[in-house]
Order: structure tokens, then C-alpha cells, then sequence
């Protein structure tokens, strides 16, 4: 084995105020999170949301103390994985490839290149597999090696997922137990999963076994954790008029305001670093939803950031594909069948979760209603919930 390198993928976010706009439109050009039916219209849509957005994302950003802190806490999650690899005889180098803001996962195959990297990992930071996810920055990187001939002297496999990795339920039931202990009636206190949705046609129509692995992982982490507390689990972020995954987490929050549950703990489930959706989305927005509930005691388990046995956990990841058999951009295996890593070609349109969007089905009437907002600063997009 020559020189081993590990790639780190994950969404990006911006740093400043100032590139919160340049990073929806970076988003929103990906056709993996608009799928559109004439591709001319994919730079044009993606401004307009862009602009349009920016204003109320600046606002969410600045609550939050102005950026995102996911690059920051990305790198420390890379400097620690490389530092635990190196002191356990693994000579590795790890990167850091963001989908859409620095630093672009294009910057670092460049990296990769230059330092003479001969046998990769790449090791996607969600836990769960997506087709929004993963899968769109599984898609770019085939792209680039399809495009530049000299990469495939680079020996790679790819982790599609890794939420039944036992080191990660293991930290994951660690935080929630350290949490649940500083609660008076640690046992009767009511653990609130929140994952991040994705449309219901996501699963229906495009095969995506996000749903699977969440509900998975979820059941997982609570046989880890091996207490008596009783738990649900929601999604988040959900966005216009289309079906997402439910239970949403509003409505599970008001819900369990309705029941009578006054002790809530909060498990980001779909996330392994502080950024936009845990910060602002949970401690902010769905606190404030709690207590108009009836819910008098919010807590929130806190994401696992560098948490030294989630690093452990990556780091286990790495050496167990440097020796097992490859795998390749173009699918990836799983325990029961395979299963394709982007959309099937019948399902030619769609929304991801992750940006924040409509579905695709509803894309050229969107456009249209875009336009009407820019010329009448009014219109449907108001009654949609998207301005």
C-alpha cells in the first residue's frame, strides 16, 4: 500500500454573512436538488431562489453569530481522525470535500493529486445514506474521474454508510445518557429523535433507503443506550406544499405537549456536527414550538463534533475498507440487495432535503411564480411558506 488519503464529505456552509447568497446558489444549481426537465433553466432558477432566500437565510445565519461554524468543526473532526490514524500506525492523510462552499470537494481531489495520493477512502460524514446526500457528492466525484484519466491510478472505495458502526452508537448513547442524567427523573424523561426529511417520493419512487436506515439507526441507538425512557421519532425541515417523511417534528411537538409530556430531550439524529438545523432550526425554532405546546423542560443532546469515541468510530471505518474489497461511485452493496446510488431515470425530477426546496414537481410552476414575486413583491410563494 502506498500513500493513503481519506476524504471527508459533507454539505458546506457559509462562513460569512457575505457568502450566504453565493451558497444557496451553489445549491440550488446542483440538479440533484432541482430536477429540472430543460437544463438551460437550472442557472436562472437557481439565482433567482437565491436572491430571493437570501435575506431570510442571512437572518437565520446571524442568529447563530453570523456563518456557519461546519467548516471549522469539520476540520477539527479531519485534524483529530488524522491524529488518532498516525498514533495507530496508519500513515494517513485526511481531506475535507464540501459540496457546495469551501473547500469544494473539487479542491480537495486536487490536494489529493498533488501529495500523491495512491489508495483513498472516502467516507461521506452522515451517518445514513441519501440520494441527496451522499449520493449527489457520490455523483460528482464519478464525474471528475471520469473527466481527468490520471485519478484512476488512485486505488479508492467508498463507505456508502456507517450508521451500524458500533463506536458511533456507542458515542451517541453516551451523549444521550450524560444529558438524561443531569434531568431530575432521568427515566421518565421522553427522548425526541429528530432527523432531517426528505420528500416522500424520495423512498416511494426513487428507492432511497434514507427512511430505513434513520428508523434503523434510531432502534439501534436506543438498544444501545439501554434505558427505560419512552422515544419518538420525527423529521425536520420540511418545505412547501409536497409530503414529506411525518411524523413531522412539529407536529410530534405539539403532539406530545398534548399528552402531557413536560420533560423533553432532543437527539439530532441525522447529524454529526453543530450547524444551521441544530443551532437555529432545533434550539431556536422548535424550542419555541415546545413551550407553546406545554412542553416546560426542552434539552437538546449536543452533536458529536470530535467527540473522542465518534472519531475512534471514523477511524475504524477507514482501516477496516483499507482492507476490505473496493467499492465503486456507481453503486453500492448492501446487506439485502443493491441498491442504484441517484435516482432511477423514471424519476426525472425531485427535491432534496437538505437545501431547503420545493419538489421538482412543482419546479416550472415555481419558476413562474418566482418570476410574478420579483415583479409584484407578491405572490404564491407567500401562501407556500417560501418567503
Amino acid at each position: 500500500m502506498g500513500r493513503v488519503g481519506v476524504l471527508l464529505l459533507n454539505l458546506g456552509g457559509p462562513d460569512e454573512l457575505r457568502d450566504v447568497r453565493p451558497f444557496l446558489y451553489n445549491l440550488f444549481s446542483d440538479p440533484e436538488i432541482i430536477r429540472l426537465p430543460f437544463s438551460w433553466l437550472q442557472s436562472p432558477l437557481a439565482w433567482l431562489i437565491s436572491t430571493l432566500r437570501a435575506k431570510k437565510s442571512q437572518e437565520n445565519y446571524r442568529q447563530i453569530g453570523g456563518g456557519s461554524p461546519l467548516r471549522r468543526i469539520t476540520e477539527a473532526q479531519a485534524q483529530a481522525l488524522q491524529e488518532h490514524l498516525q498514533q495507530n500506525g496508519k500513515d494517513a492523510r485526511v481531506y475535507i470535500g464540501m459540496r457546495y462552499w469551501h473547500p469544494f470537494t473539487e479542491e480537495a481531489i486536487a490536494r489529493i493529486k498533488r501529495d500523491g495520493i495512491t489508495d483513498l477512502v472516502i467516507l461521506p460524514l452522515y451517518p445514513q445514506f441519501s440520494i441527496s446526500t451522499s449520493g449527489s457528492s457520490f455523483r460528482l466525484l464519478e464525474k471528475i474521474w471520469q473527466e481527468d484519466p490520471a485519478l484512476n491510478r488512485i486505488n479508492y472505495t467508498v463507505i456508502p454508510s456507517w450508521y451500524q458502526q458500533p463506536g458511533y452508537l456507542q458515542a451517541m448513547a453516551q451523549l444521550i445518557a450524560q444529558e438524561l442524567d443531569q434531568l431530575p427523573n432521568p427515566d421518565s424523561v421522553h427522548i425526541f429523535f429528530s432527523a432531517h426529511g426528505v420528500p416522500v417520493s424520495y423512498v416511494t419512487e426513487a428507492g432511497d433507503p434514507y427512511q430505513k436506515e434513520i428508523e434503523d439507526c434510531t432502534a439501534l441507538i436506543m438498544q444501545t443506550l439501554n434505558r427505560p425512557n419512552p422515544h419518538t421519532l420525527a423529521y425536520q425541515s420540511r418545505v412547501g406544499p409536497v409530503e414529506w417523511l411525518k411524523p413531522y417534528t412539529e407536529d410530534a411537538l405539539q403532539e406530545l405537549g398534548a399528552q402531557g409530556i413536560e420533560n423533553l430531550l432532543v437527539v439530532p439524529i441525522s447529524f454529526v456536527s453543530e450547524h444551521i438545523e441544530t443551532l437555529q432550526e432545533v434550539d431556536m425554532e422548535y424550542r419555541h414550538l415546545a413551550e407553546e405546546a406545554g412542553i416546560g423542560s426542552f434539552h437538546r443532546v449536543p452533536a458529536l463534533n470530535t467527540h473522542p469515541m465518534f472519531i475512534e468510530s471514523l477511524a475504524t471505518l477507514v482501516v477496516d475498507s483499507l482492507d476490505a474489497p473496493s467499492r465503486q461511485f456507481s453503486e453500492v452493496i448492501r446487506p439485502t440487495k443493491k441498491v442504484k446510488m441517484y435516482p432511477q431515470e423514471r424519476w426525472e425530477w425531485g427535491m432534496t432535503t437538505a437545501a431547503e426546496v420545493w419538489n421538482g414537481r412543482l419546479a416550472m410552476i415555481g419558476f413562474l411564480a418566482l418570476v410574478l414575486e420579483l415583479i409584484s413583491g407578491q405572490g404564491p410563494l407567500h401562501f407556500v411558506g417560501l418567503l
